[in-house]
């Protein structure tokens, strides 16, 4: 029988890539680690690692088993934390991920406020693109993460929305778009843009959204921040197709809406957890829509 004790190491080793090091990692003597993967390897019927005097490499079977081996301890961590928060107590780690471009909640505002009901959690965030994000999720390396909705998500996450709103034009006070209202995304054909880099805050969506149209652009500037690319925007280097929300971040830039015989894009902007987020996932969810509604409180 697998036993959870052998399933830390193996991650331990995969994760560290050397059993020296993964041995120290976990407090116990080299010796005894190997012999724990070895035990496992047997009870697997399988090579779990490539083994050579330089380096460990995970096997195809080791490959199978690690997003496995890392949602069975998570869910025990989980099980943990469910009795703590019975007995009005959070406890363990709380692994958050993001992208820079969050807009639609103000995340230092909501990990002060949980930081503030639960000290006794330690909190990580990291910020990444979409696709990495939703997949540190499904493999157990993040508890949730706040990102753009994509096309298919795996059925094992469970996604809440938390926004939705159109794109809409940003360009320079000297474009030629400047003076009117709204535009086609036709017109668009040809154009310089500026938008984040591939897979970054809403670049995917806007890929997808002119692709339909049959709107061939060039992306002259790449950036990952909000305020970079209204200030590229702002002084003529290209337009932008970006969330209605963006317009109050800058009064140097014009935004237009889309009109047209297509559909006008959406950004969503959502969180995704496991299907059994943990407790301390659960309450900092809480704190994200108590955000959203305008009720939170923040200490100091």
């Amino acid at each position: 029988m697998v036993e959870l004790r052998q399933l830390e190491y193996f991650v331990a080793v995969a994760e560290e890539c050397h059993f020296t090091r993964a041995a120290k990692r976990m407090h116990v003597a080299q010796s005894g680690l190997s012999a724990s993967i070895r035990a496992l390897e047997v009870e697997l019927g399988a090579p779990l690692f490539l083994r050579t005097t330089r380096q460990v490499e995970l096997t195809q079977a080791g490959r199978a088993l690690l997003p496995e081996a890392r949602r069975a301890l998570g869910s025990v961590e989980s099980a943990k934390d469910a009795v703590a928060a019975v007995q009005g107590l959070l406890r363990g780690t709380l692994s958050v991920g993001s992208l820079q471009c969050l807009h639609v909640v103000h995340l230092p505002a909501v990990l002060s406020r949980f930081h503030e009901l639960h000290p006794g959690v330690e909190i990580r965030m990291r910020q990444s693109g979409n696709a990495e994000l939703v997949e540190d999720v499904r493999a157990g390396r993040l508890d949730l993460a706040f990102v753009t909705r994509q096309p298919k998500i795996a059925d094992d996450l469970r996604v809440s929305t938390l926004s939705s709103e159109p794109l809409v034009l940003a360009c320079s006070p000297q474009s030629p778009f400047a003076t009117r209202e709204s535009v086609e995304l036709a017109e668009l054909d040809g154009r310089s843009f500026v938008d984040f880099n591939a897979d970054w805050g809403t670049r995917d969506e806007v890929d997808r959204a002119l692709a339909a149209a049959g709107v061939e652009r060039r992306v002259a500037v790449e950036v990952n921040d909000v305020h970079s690319l209204l200030d590229f925007v702002g002084f003529g280097l290209g337009v932008a197709l970006v969330p209605q929300s963006f317009a109050n971040k800058s009064d140097s830039v014009r935004f237009l809406g889309i009109r047209g015989d297509v559909d006008v894009p959406f950004a969503e902007t959502v969180v995704v957890t496991g299907n059994t987020p943990g407790a301390a996932a659960g309450v900092l969810l809480d704190v994200v829509f108590e955000a959203r509604a305008g009720r939170l409180r923040v200490a100091g």
